[in-house]
């Protein structure tokens, strides 16, 4: 005699389990998933910061011998030699406002092109949102960005620039430039997965991107008639925007628009390409 089939218990739904599926063409940010794997970009940011840190001489000093350098250097070449005015500041003051958020800019962007590549192992093993990881290596350049701005501070009070209210502009003038950084940031580790060589492109860029920036001269050199087209630089506001804050200058607030409108076209653009090849990241990784 057969055996009397046994009643098979149904199988309980896990509430936890997430189906990831594929979807074509460009994608939204899901920010609710960005905001359910916070712990993770916290996680990587210190990470980033621990390895920027580990093993160094100096560790946090770089942050204030970088840009004082740098600024020295920029002070006899275009200062004394090139004379290039700066709006009556006194030069090294002047190019240290530029070159404290354009160096942030540049650090963003050169660390977070490669972030992809550098964290291969984890975008192959494990599925969170790969936006995190250009997110997390422009937040691990904040803690230089902080003290070269403190620097910056005391500077004004050795050249005897005093502190205004101008200065309540200065967090919105730093998330903007984060913005635009995690926009370019974000299409270049794209790119740079898919194609490999630009890698090489990367440091030529962010070179010439400089001096077509108004870090080391100032906007007013520029006809008026004609300085929108320096403005389409998103990097030009922002830069003329930190310099009316640190130094107590006028806003040129069309510049500043002109600069944040085209930074949010880049943001959108990146953010896209980089949702719309995301799916192929652990293949070609």
């Amino acid at each position: 005699m057969s055996e009397t089939p046994k009643e098979v218990a149904p199988i309980e739904r896990d509430d936890h389990v997430h189906v990831i599926e594929a979807r074509k063409g460009f994608r939204s940010i899901n920010l609710k998933e960005l905001w359910d794997y916070r712990e993770l970009l916290f996680v990587l940011t210190q990470r980033d910061i621990k390895v920027r840190y580990k093993q160094t001489v100096l560790g946090v000093a770089w942050a204030v011998i970088q840009p004082l350098l740098t600024m020295i250097l920029f002070s006899v070449i275009f200062g004394k030699l090139a004379k290039i005015p700066s709006d009556g500041l006194p030069y090294p003051i002047f190019v240290y406002a530029g070159l404290l958020p354009w160096m942030f800019f540049a650090n963003a962007i050169s660390q977070s092109s490669s972030s992809l590549i550098g964290s291969s192992q984890l975008v192959s093993k494990v599925y969170f949102p790969r936006l995190i990881i250009p997110l997390s290596s422009v937040g691990s350049g904040l803690i230089d960005f902080a003290v070269s701005g403190v620097i910056l501070l005391i500077l004004m009070l050795w050249y005897g620039i005093g502190w205004s209210l101008h200065l309540l502009a200065v967090p919105l003038l730093v998330f903007a430039v984060i913005f635009t950084a995690l926009g370019v940031g974000t299409l270049l580790s794209a790119l740079t997965v898919s194609y490999r060589d630009f890698r090489y492109i990367i440091p030529f860029m962010v070179q010439f991107w400089m001096y077509a920036t108004p870090v080391v001269y100032p906007a007013s050199m520029f006809p008026e008639k004609w300085q929108w087209l320096l403005f389409i630089n998103p990097m030009a506001g922002l830069i003329e925007g930190f310099r009316s804050a640190f130094l107590n200058q006028p806003f040129d607030w069309q510049g500043i628009s002109i600069s944040l409108a085209v930074s949010v076209i880049i943001f959108l653009a990146g953010v896209m390409y980089f949702e719309k090849v995301e799916r192929r990241f652990a293949d070609i990784i």
